[in-house]
């Protein structure tokens, strides 16, 4: 079930970026994912840290810059995903 639940938070993190991009044109990604992540407010700001953390092994990083790094992982991953 976990697993679901990851892949449906993936894709409205995608929805999420995609809008955020739309309303920013000019920024490059990095940009877009830090503006997102201000966006959707500390709670989810600590749970995209905690599950980038997780994915890396790691115990403990800046909450913003790791919650930053999940956003771009989510993106990247899913831009270099075969259709």
């Amino acid at each position: 079930m976990a697993g679901e639940e990851d892949a449906v938070r993936d894709e409205e993190l995608i929805v999420e970026f995609a809008l955020t991009r739309l309303d920013h044109p000019g920024l490059d990604l990095d940009e877009i994912a830090a503006l997102l992540v201000r966006r959707v407010g500390p709670e989810e700001m600590v749970e995209f840290a905690a599950q980038n953390l997780a994915d890396r092994g790691e115990l403990r990083g800046a909450l913003f810059d790791t919650a930053v790094e999940r956003v771009m992982r989510v993106v990247l991953a899913l831009r270099d995903a075969p259709l």
